[in-house]
């Protein structure tokens, strides 16, 4: 039996009715049932008999401390200083803090947690944990536990050991972890233990930003302060602030672990270096939203309760277009919470497929031929009463506050492209932006039909003509269908949805914080352009609303080279964007060479969201993070390509070589030319894969020795080693065709992305 037969053997094994019982029956789930709601047992009862508490009722958010929490353990005062000083953004004090420790330990500890950590999102990983006991010695041998203000409030880190883009080193190491206390604490359940955790930020000792989570709050208060202050210009006298609203949608891929460990480049880099194409992909569209595989759908559901006891807004679950590919969905809610959530919920994802005995798949993508994965970024402003800036309501022609935001939004889209770029660079995302499965990697902004039309006809000075209600009339007896006012532009990379721009370039492995703070900037600086325009008019004698809607029209009509209705996809879009001067950054380097341009670090330094030593470290960051991930994916395929492919494929030639000499020897007339040119064909890819193996070892030996410099080092990766390594692909995966089944020892295509 082949060893990949073996894995097959295992996975039935592993899915066996007996086996998913005991499994399901260890993490607390009852057999034979995707759920495990507790209501189920009362499900036939008549409606007035069914108790009211639910499973939800009883479970939502009861890994959260929440401000209710927290209202019903201090005294009202000490509540009361707590609230105001997340507020009005000024510490706690020393007394009050010590009391809201307390309080928060007391509740850890009664839901069983030993330990508590700063959590915290360093650039360009994903989160950090250092995990602390609430346990102090005292006399005799005796101890208590005890968890203090200070201890809350601050922790201290070695900064020289996380991404830092030169702001630390091994000699000025010091960095400090704060706690965010807009991020309710939480609770973890995993390993037999139970951690509080406490979100924070992650800064040097000379108060740099080392993290996500900072710039991210400053990007959120420069745009509140901002837009507040523009619609208090216009007669908004109820605006005190204004929030950002978020909802990642992520997509993944999940497979069967055993093939996962059995890929050493997909546990290294996240990626298949090697593998040649099924003869099935996705071509016959059978997969997206179609009925799902029961372990997934177990796995899911399992997902969804955990994202559930920690207050997450979890809404949707679907399988995606390629095969083994999903997407989980939430309800949007606050951004800095948000961002938070995504976080979580991708290492939730991680940890629970392991003990479903499958491997959760971030990878932008993680195999070639099929569909990658992305994280749409449903991104929108409210006012802290409630109004939403980007609903264009009845009669949006009338609608100032929307159309200062919607001219702010495309000024800053238009303005600031290069940055918006920049916030969505990784290794996986160059292989989605621009392959007719996600938009392409020129930043443009859509607003269908009737939205485009009402501003054109503004603009030019004419009446709007209402769009009537429309209708379908499908079928009897279906109701019939009201259409919206616009279609969905897919090929959009920054499409407004109604009342919201979704971001649909966003990566599937990102911290979504960065591409929120980008954003957040951008418009913050588009607002305040803004701003000034309307304040010198309003001061000049126009009516506030009238000089709000002027300058709005103008502001549109100025940077309507950036809207786009078409087709993204096309050539004929990159003529056409760049006919209009329109950026197209194709790959991460290049967009990243922009990041640190003088009008990048005047737009951050003037907001006060990131200095430009901060700016420029990211730039640093982000350069290294590619060049360490394309040496991770070509050392990978070297290795795979010497110890797995090649020896296969000498024991195939041989194998054919042998085969042909018997053959001649026993019956030397037989004519063995077609045999022959099989093996000529096999050993001229041999041939061929151990010449391209080696230009990838002197490829990667180049670019390494490139240390000293980050951005040549970068270009070094994307020109010389990619290339490279689509070299030794071609031959490797043409191989794969070719040689027995039973000597090819890595798991192919066809059986990791559909047994299951």
């Amino acid at each position: 039996m082949s060893f990949r037969k073996k894995i097959v053997q295992n996975i039935i094994s592993a899915t066996s009715a007996a086996t998913q019982a005991s499994r399901l029956a260890a993490r607390g789930l009852p057999a034979g049932s995707v759920a495990a709601d507790a209501s189920s047992a009362t499900a036939n009862l008549p409606p007035h008999l069914k108790p009211s508490t639910t499973w939800w009722d009883a479970n939502y958010a009861i890994n959260v401390f929440t401000p209710e929490q927290l209202k019903n353990r201090v005294p009202k005062s000490v509540f009361k200083a707590y609230v105001s000083a997340i507020k009005e953004n000024h510490p706690l004090d020393d007394t009050v803090a010590d009391v809201v420790a307390t309080a928060l330990k007391d509740w850890a500890v009664s839901r069983g947690a030993t330990h508590y950590t700063h959590w915290f999102q360093p650039i360009q990983l994903s989160t950090a944990e250092k995990h602390d006991s609430f346990v102090s010695p005292i006399a005799d041998h005796r101890s208590i536990l005890e968890f203090s203000g200070k201890e809350l409030i601050r922790g201290e880190s070695d900064a020289s050991s996380f991404p830092n883009g030169g702001l630390r080193n091994t000699a000025q190491a010091r960095g400090y972890t704060a706690w965010d206390p807009s991020s309710p604490a939480f609770i973890r359940n995993y390993a037999g233990t139970t951690t509080l955790y406490i979100p924070c930020i992650f800064c040097s000792w000379t108060g740099e930003a080392l993290d996500v989570k900072a710039p991210l709050l400053r990007s959120i208060d420069a745009l509140s302060k901002q837009t507040t202050r523009l619609l208090k210009l216009i007669g908004d006298t109820k605006v005190a602030s204004v929030q950002t609203s978020m909802g990642p949608e992520q997509e993944f891929f999940l497979i069967d672990r055993h093939y996962f460990l059995e890929r050493p480049d997909l546990m290294l880099s996240g990626r298949t270096v090697l593998g040649s194409k099924p003869a099935k992909g996705q071509e016959l569209e059978d997969h997206y939203f179609a009925r799902m595989n029961t372990r997934v759908l177990e796995y899911i559901t399992e997902v969804e309760q955990e994202l559930w006891r920690l207050g997450m807004p979890a809404k949707s679950r679907h399988n995606e277009v390629a095969p083994s590919q999903h997407e989980m969905s939430p309800i949007f809610e606050d951004a800095n919470l948000a961002i938070d959530h995504n976080n979580i919920s991708m290492e939730l994802m991680k940890e629970i497929a392991a003990g479903h005995n499958l491997a959760c798949l971030l990878h932008e993508k993680p195999f070639a031929g099929v569909n990658g994965s992305g994280k749409h970024n449903n991104w929108s402003i409210i006012t802290d009463y409630g109004l939403r800036l980007l609903h264009p309501g009845a009669k949006p022609e009338n609608n100032v506050p929307f159309l200062l935001t919607l001219a702010a939004t495309i000024a800053a889209v238009d303005k600031h492209a290069d940055v918006l770029r920049a916030s969505i660079v990784t290794p996986g995302n160059d292989f989605r932006l621009g392959a007719n499965e996600a938009p392409p990697a020129i930043i443009s902004i859509y607003l269908g039909d009737d939205l485009i039309g009402l501003l054109d006809n503004l603009i030019d000075g004419k009446s709007r003509i209402p769009l009537k209600e429309s209708f379908i009339n499908i079928a009897n007896p279906v109701s019939p269908i009201k259409k919206d006012t616009a279609d969905r532009n897919r090929t959009s990379p920054f499409a407004f949805t109604g009342n919201k721009f979704e971001f649909r370039a966003v990566g599937s492995s990102q911290n979504v914080g960065v591409t929120c703070t980008f954003l957040n900037a951008i418009v913050a600086d588009a607002v305040s352009s803004i701003a000034d325009e309307v304040e010198k008019r309003v001061k000049s004698g126009t009516n506030p609303e009238a000089a709000g809607k002027a300058v709005a029209l103008e502001t549109i009509k100025a940077h309507r080279r950036i809207i786009y209705e078409g087709n993204g996809y096309t050539e004929d879009w990159v003529k056409e964007a760049e006919a209009r001067g329109l950026p197209n950054y194709k790959e991460s380097v290049s967009a990243l060479e922009q990041l640190d341009a003088p009008k990048n670090i005047k737009l951050f330094e003037k907001l006060n969201i990131l200095n430009e030593g901060e700016l420029k470290a990211r730039k640093h960051i982000f350069l290294e993070y590619y060049s360490k991930t394309i040496n991770i994916e070509g050392l990978a395929a070297h290795n795979l390509v010497n110890t797995r492919v090649i020896p296969a494929s000498l024991q195939h030639q041989a194998a054919v070589a042998q085969s042909i000499l018997t053959t001649r020897h026993a019956a030397p007339k037989i004519d063995l030319s077609t045999q022959e040119k099989k093996l000529d064909h096999v050993t001229n890819l041999i041939n061929n894969l151990i010449n391209a193996n080696q230009r990838l070892e002197d490829s990667l030996n180049h670019a390494s020795d490139l240390h000293d410099d980050v951005l040549q080092q970068a270009r070094a990766y994307r020109d010389e080693v990619k290339t490279s390594l689509e070299e030794v692909r071609k031959y490797s995966d043409a191989l794969e065709d070719v040689v027995s089944d039973d000597l090819w020892t890595i798991p192919k295509y066809s059986e990791i992305l559909y047994i299951k």
